[in-house]
C-alpha cells in the first residue's frame, strides 16, 4: 500500500471530479464542518445544474486538534463497516447515508445532513427533545438485538487502539490524573484519585468495556455527536469510529449520561421521564439482547464523572456548583445505580 494522501482544502475538488462526484464543468466550494478534534472533515458545496454538498472526512495518524495523540487512520474503516451494518436496522434514517469509502486513503463521503442543531445545544436551552430520545434509543436497541451473539462480527471490529484511547479518557484517566477544573471541582476530584472503590469499580466497567463478546456498539452515543434535523424530533448520530462488539451497557448508559447532565448542573431535579422513556424505547426494542438497567446507570455515572473531572469536561460544568452536583450525581450512580428510580 502506498503512502496516505493526505487532502487539502485545494485537493479537494479534484478529487471529488476523480471519484465521479463532481463534474467536470461544476464549480466546488470547500468549507469546515464541525468541530473536526479527530479527523479533517471539510463540507464540499458542488455547484452545476443543480445544487449540492456532502461531508468529507479523513482520518489521519495525528489527531487533527489533538496531534499528541496517535490512533491507526484505519478508524475509518471501522465506522464505515458500522454504518453499513447499521443501514438495514435503521428504517427511520437515523444514521447518515454513506455515498463512497476509500480505504487506501482512509477518507469516508457521506450525505451532508445540513446545519442541524446538536443535541447538546438542545439540552442546554431546555428544548424538549424526548422524542428524539426515544428514536436514538429505539434505534441503538435494535441494532443491539440484531447483533447480540453474533461471533462472526469480533474479527470485523478488531479496534483495540480506538477502545483504549476512548477507555482511558472514561474508566482511568480521571482516577489518576489532575485535569484543570474550578478549585471546589478539584478538591473533589482530589478525593475521587483517593477512592478506592471508585476505582475499583471503573477498572471492572473498562475490562467489560474491551471484551470482545456481546454486541455491535457504537460507544460514542454523547450529545455532541446527535445532531437533530428542523423540528428536533428526528436524531441523527455521527462518529462510529470506536465501534466494536462489547458491553450493551455502553451505549445506552453514554445516552443517559448526556440526557441527564445538563439538568443536573442546573440544579434541577433528574429528568426522570426523559430517562425513563427512553429506557423503555430501548429495552423494548433490544428485547433479550438489553443490558440490565444497573450496568447503563453505572456507565452513566461513570461519563458524568469523565465529563466533570477528566479530559473532556463539558461547558455545563464550568463553574464549581454545577460541577459539583454533577459530580454528586455520578458518584452516586455509579456506587448504587439500583437507588436511581426511574419508575412511574
Amino acid at each position: 500500500m502506498g503512502t496516505q494522501l493526505h487532502l487539502s482544502d485545494e485537493q479537494l475538488p479534484e478529487y471529488l471530479r476523480g471519484l465521479g462526484l463532481a463534474g467536470r464543468d461544476e464549480r466546488v466550494s470547500v468549507e469546515t464542518a464541525g468541530d473536526g478534534n479527530i479527523n479533517w472533515v471539510r463540507r464540499a458545496t458542488i455547484e452545476g445544474s443543480e445544487h449540492r454538498s456532502l461531508i468529507v472526512k479523513q482520518a489521519r495518524p495525528q489527531l487533527e486538534k489533538f496531534p499528541e495523540y496517535e490512533a491507526p487512520p484505519a478508524r475509518l474503516a471501522f465506522e464505515a463497516r458500522w454504518f453499513e451494518l447499521a443501514a438495514p436496522h435503521d428504517p427511520d434514517g437515523i444514521c447518515p447515508h454513506i455515498l463512497h469509502f476509500d480505504a487506501d486513503n482512509h477518507v469516508l463521503l457521506m450525505e451532508d445532513l445540513g446545519h442541524c442543531e446538536r443535541l447538546d445545544a438542545a439540552l442546554a436551552r431546555g428544548a424538549d427533545v424526548s422524542e428524539a430520545a426515544v428514536a436514538l434509543a429505539t434505534f441503538l436497541g435494535r441494532l443491539q438485538s440484531a447483533t447480540a451473539g453474533d461471533s462472526s462480527l469480533v474479527a470485523e471490529f478488531e479496534n483495540e487502539t480506538m477502545q483504549r484511547l476512548h477507555g482511558d479518557h472514561i474508566f482511568t484517566l480521571p482516577y489518576q490524573e489532575e485535569f484543570p477544573c474550578p478549585p471546589g471541582t478539584a478538591r473533589r476530584a482530589a478525593e475521587i484519585r483517593e477512592d478506592r472503590e471508585l476505582r475499583e469499580i471503573a477498572a471492572t466497567a473498562y475490562a467489560r468495556f474491551l471484551t470482545p463478546d456481546g454486541v455491535l456498539v457504537h460507544a460514542d452515543v454523547q450529545a455532541g455527536n446527535v445532531l437533530l434535523d428542523v423540528g428536533g424530533a428526528k436524531p441523527r448520530l455521527l462518529d462510529a469510529e470506536i465501534a466494536h462488539i462489547g458491553d450493551p451497557a455502553f451505549d445506552p448508559g453514554t445516552l443517559l449520561a448526556h440526557l441527564a447532565l445538563p439538568a443536573l448542573a442546573r440544579g434541577e431535579a433528574i429528568p426522570t421521564a426523559l430517562l425513563r422513556n427512553t429506557w423503555d424505547g430501548y429495552s423494548r426494542s433490544a428485547g433479550s439482547a438489553a443490558a440490565p438497567i444497573v450496568e447503563s446507570l453505572r456507565i452513566a455515572g461513570l461519563e458524568l464523572i469523565r465529563r466533570t473531572i477528566g479530559a473532556a469536561r463539558v461547558s455545563a460544568v464550568a463553574r464549581d456548583d454545577a460541577g459539583m452536583r454533577v459530580l454528586d450525581a455520578g458518584v452516586e450512580w455509579v456506587r448504587t445505580p439500583g437507588s436511581v428510580d426511574l419508575s412511574s
